[in-house]
């Protein structure tokens, strides 16, 4: 049963600290129900939505813009450029820099890739990373490595990554990037925990991390969130979100 306790909302803290709220979501290249996605994603109120398999053939940046304008966002990196994840923000993050990331390529393989940023919200100065790791069992734990790897080159003290793992959390790059950040649902469970597929969830393959400097503040799907209805969430696509908020130091 989802957990009901109120979700912080985000905030600035008198020392310069954030409470931000991160949500991760994969929207299936928007071939379901778009006006349900942007429903989701405007109810849970984010500051950073972590996106995956986003539109990255025919006019994929108009898809993207369509569904950060209807959220009230804007489009702050990735997409078609970095093969699927991309991140969308609120006017409240201020960009410092952006890179789109392309993974090598296993022949017969689908292209992977990350969406990274660093922004300031507040006081706190925070990297970004949108992943999606493979669906073939042995190229995963090799990903979560380099995806450590991407956020330690980011050169800021506190960062937050997100997305669809295609694994559970016994498999070994789910427990890879454990061993390594925080997973915000184990340290702070809120709402539901399973999040795929959307129509009966049985198993948690998407997720938050932060680093450990980063206080959890409450992760799970959002169920029961005001403004998140069961029947959006099963039309919009075929993964459920995972919404996180987090206290970021300042910096």
């Amino acid at each position: 049963m989802p957990t009901t306790s109120p979700l912080p909302n985000s905030r600035t803290e008198p020392d310069g600290s954030a409470v931000i709220r991160v949500l991760s979501y994969n929207v299936r290249s928007l071939r379901d129900d778009p006006d349900a996605v942007a429903r989701v994603v405007t109810a849970c109120a984010p500051d950073l939505v972590l996106v995956q398999e986003s539109p990255i053939f025919f006019r994929w940046r108009k898809k993207l813009a369509r569904l950060a304008a209807a959220s009230d966002l804007v489009i702050l990196t990735g997409g078609g450029t970095a093969a699927g994840p991309a991140i969308l923000c609120s006017l409240r993050a201020r960009v410092i820099r952006t890179e789109d990331v392309l993974l090598p390529r296993t022949p017969g393989q689908h292209r992977r890739g990350f969406a990274t940023a660093v922004v300031r919200i507040a006081g706190t100065r925070l990297g970004v990373l949108s992943c999606h790791l493979s669906l073939e069992r042995r190229e995963r734990p090799e990903q979560s490595g380099m995806l450590l790897d991407r956020l330690a080159a980011m050169g800021v003290e506190h960062a937050v990554a997100g997305g669809d793992l295609n694994e559970r959390p016994d498999g070994a790059a789910f427990t890879r990037l454990a061993a390594g950040l925080q997973d915000c649902r184990t340290v702070a469970p809120w709402g539901a925990e399973h999040t795929f597929p959307a129509g009966a969830p049985d198993r948690r393959i998407d997720a938050v991390f932060a680093t450990k400097g980063v206080e959890v503040l409450g992760c799970g799907v959002p169920l029961g969130l005001p403004g998140v209805t069961e029947d959006d969430l099963r039309a919009a696509t075929d993964h459920l979100p995972v919404l996180a908020a987090l206290r970021v130091p300042a910096s």
